[in-house]
This record gives C-alpha cells, sequence and structure tokens, in this order.
C-alpha cells in the first residue's frame, strides 16, 4: 500500500451550538424573580493547517471526516453553556482545497498557514435575553444553530526548488538516491516511479535544495494522458527545472525530440512552467548511443557511474538561487471568505418563494416557532429584516407559499 496520497476527500462539520435556557430565578419570597435563562454555548471550529511535518494526505485516504465539539446547552441562574472545542487538522505544505463544485477556497503553501473550514453553529440566547419593556416573563429561547458541514477535496503540489522532468525510465529516481538520501524504487522498466520522491541536497556552502523526483511524462501528458495532470501537478511549484534528455541507445526519440516533447508538455500544463530557470541535461552515458553522445552538446552525467553528478548539482544550485533572487517578498496568508448580506428573494417552478440570507436564515432556525411568544418574536423579527417588503416587492400575493430554510408558511401582506 502506498504511502504517499496527493489527493483525498474530506467531510468537515462543525459543532453545533447549545441551547438557550428557559428558566425563571426562584427565591425564598421572590417567587417570579425573571428570566435568569443563560446562553448555549458556541460549537468548535474546524481549521486545516499546513504542517512541515505532514508529508501526504495519507491520514485522509481512509478517515475522510472530521466532526468539532458541540457547545453545551445554557441552565438557569444565567449559566452559560461552555464552547465547543476548535478542531485542528494538520495538512501538508502545499495543499490546496476546492469544494464540491471545483471552485478554490485556500492554497496553504507554506507552514502555519490556517483556513476555517466548517464554523461552528452559534450557541442559542436563553431567555433572559429577550426580557424587554414589553415581554416581562420570556417564555422561550433560542436554539442552537447545526455547525456548518461539507464535502472539500485536497489536491497536494509538492513544494520543491527542483524537479526532475523527463521520460520514463531516464534515471531520475537513481539520480536522486545518488545526489540525496532518498530510496526511490528503482527497476529497469517504464514508469517505476508513480508517485514524486523528495529529496534533499545539502550544498558546501551549508544551503540545502530540495529535489522532486517527478513520475515519468510522456507525450500527451498535459491532457491527463498516462496520469500526466496528477504528475504535472507537482511540477507547478518548483523554483527551477531539470530536463533529462535519455541519450540511451534503446530511447525512442531522438534528444532533440524528447526536449521538444517535454517543453511542449510543460507549455500545454502551465505556460509558465517554461519561463522558469531551467538545466538541460543529457542522461545515462554509461549505456549511450555513441552517435547520439558525440552530438549532444550539453552538459551530460551517469547516476549510475556518477559521472557528471558534481556539475549537475553545481548548476541545479545556480538555477535556484536565481530563481530565489527574483522570487518577491512573500506576501501575509489573507482567506477571504465573504459572508453573503442582506437577503434574496427568488420563485420556484412549484410558483412558492424562497427567502434566503443568513440573518432570516437565522432567525428562523434558532426559535422554537412552536411557542406561540416565540413565533411573535420571529414574525418581528422577519419584519424589522425586511422580508415582508422583499416580498411584497417580488410579487408575493396572500396566500402565496413561503420557504425560509426549513420553515414555510402562507404570505398574508400586512
Amino acid at each position: 500500500m502506498s504511502g504517499f496520497v496527493d489527493e483525498a476527500q474530506l467531510n468537515v462539520r462543525g459543532g453545533d451550538g447549545g441551547a438557550g435556557a428557559v428558566s425563571v430565578r426562584r427565591e425564598a419570597h421572590v417567587p417570579l424573580g425573571g428570566p435568569d435563562g443563560g446562553d448555549g454555548g458556541k460549537g468548535g471550529d474546524i481549521w486545516l493547517v499546513a504542517d512541515r511535518n505532514v508529508s501526504s494526505l495519507l491520514a485522509f485516504r481512509d478517515h475522510p471526516h472530521r466532526k468539532a465539539t458541540s457547545g453545551a446547552h445554557g441552565q438557569g441562574k444565567r449559566k452559560h453553556g461552555h464552547g465547543g472545542i476548535d478542531l485542528v487538522v494538520a495538512v501538508p505544505e502545499g495543499t490546496t482545497v476546492f469544494d464540491a463544485e471545483g471552485l478554490l477556497l485556500a492554497d496553504l503553501s507554506t507552514a502555519g498557514d490556517r483556513w476555517l473550514a466548517a464554523a461552528g453553529g452559534r450557541g442559542g440566547r436563553g431567555n433572559a435575553r429577550f426580557l424587554s419593556n414589553r415581554r416581562r416573563a420570556p417564555s422561550f429561547a433560542e436554539q442552537g444553530e447545526n455547525g456548518e458541514e461539507r464535502w472539500l477535496r485536497l489536491e497536494l503540489k509538492l513544494l520543491a526548488d527542483v524537479a526532475l522532468v523527463g521520460f520514463p525510465n531516464v534515471g531520475k529516481s537513481t539520480l536522486i538516491s545518488r545526489i540525496s538520501a532518498a530510496k526511490p524504487k528503482i527497476a529497469d522498466y517504464p514508469f517505476t516511479t508513480l508517485e514524486p520522491n523528495l529529496g534533499v541536497v545539502l550544498m558546501d556552502e551549508g544551503d540545502e535544495i530540495v529535489v522532486a523526483d517527478i513520475p515519468g511524462l510522456i507525450e500527451g501528458a498535459s491532457e491527463g494522458r498516462g496520469l500526466g495532470h496528477q504528475f504535472l501537478r507537482h511540477i507547478e511549484r518548483a523554483r527551477a527545472l531539470v530536463i533529462l534528455i535519455d541519450l540511451a541507445s534503446s530511447t525512442e526519440h531522438e534528444p532533440a525530440e524528447q526536449e521538444r516533447i517535454l517543453l511542449a508538455e510543460l507549455e500545454g500544463y502551465r505556460p509558465e512552467l517554461v519561463e522558469r530557470p531551467r538545466v538541460v541535461v543529457g542522461s545515462r552515458t554509461d549505456i549511450a548511443d555513441p552517435d547520439r553522445l558525440a552530438a549532444w552538446k550539453g552538459a551530460t552525467f551517469s547516476a549510475v557511474t556518477g559521472a557528471g553528478i558534481p556539475q549537475l548539482v553545481g548548476s541545479m544550485a545556480e538555477a535556484v538561487r536565481l530563481a530565489r533572487s527574483a522570487e518577491p517578498e512573500p506576501e501575509p496568508f489573507v482567506v477571504h471568505r465573504p459572508q453573503p448580506e442582506g437577503l434574496v428573494v427568488s420563485r420556484i417552478d412549484t410558483g412558492a418563494y424562497v427567502v434566503a440570507g443568513r440573518a432570516v436564515e437565522r432567525a428562523v432556525a434558532l426559535s422554537d416557532i412552536t411557542n406561540l411568544e416565540a413565533l411573535a418574536y420571529v414574525q418581528e423579527r422577519l419584519k424589522r429584516l425586511g422580508v415582508d417588503k422583499a416580498l411584497a416587492k417580488a410579487g408575493a400575493k396572500d396566500g402565496d407559499t413561503v420557504h425560509i430554510g426549513k420553515f414555510s408558511f402562507d404570505f398574508i401582506a400586512d
């Protein structure tokens, strides 16, 4: 079973809010001392946090569900329920988050980046909150709000300084095993590498560069052939590219054709990839075709004998230094999570009207509408939010059905 997973589904659910309490203060000689029901606690949030100690999305493959704890209910004597505990879910650096429709929600590229994946539900207000001059003994409280729940799709794009790019069986895995402590699977057949491998190369001056061994590309990879999109994704964040050209006599394509195909696939996937610093080097000189080797004018190496490897590593380091010097200062990580404001009225096929909006949906969802006093409060609240005017403006007539969340009623003009 593979220990590296770069795609996963994740179901997140914030904790539910606790319900508010309905309570009346009772003390000696004070039979009805007024409402004193406490508020319910807020449900816990779920946060995704980039962690450099996590290397893949393996943890979500067989266990995709994450749920935060709920808030406690309020009690009498104005005792508020405690809030639920936030759940922090660690993901690898370079994780991108999409919703069920494929919309990009967050890009957690640096250790410490945090994103609110599911908000906990708001706690309901106790009856003490509804005391007013007109309502001296409120007999209702709010229910807790359900926590946010949704499915997310996680994708991992490796963070590396250098990506090794080439056809299958060109010697990428052998090379990374020679220049770092990585131990990838190596065999003499195409597509030995089915998942990326990372290796850290220590330089003489104490610097280090991270090198990614990307599974071999084939013609048509940019169109998804041969798992091309899954492999190409891991090249996106690399600062520099090393294009390995196979000089072996058994290779189908001539060196110039190999380079043309590889650059065309990179450009077809992301045009900006061909603009990055790159090193083009001839590989497998130990079994090279003599004519190809003689015609090749660039640098060469053999991962088997070690010939040319020090020079190649130096070229890698120079390309990385060039890329790093051209990078702008990193911007603070910002997630834009706008909340819909106001309300929206729409008409559905049945002729009924649907009122959407966070405030109006909350007003209905948090209230116990089986309680007549609570129902009167909801009607008053909806009127203040402008629901009556919005429905009338949309053309609603007496007797039309109106849906707000799970609550339905017949419209009657004021």
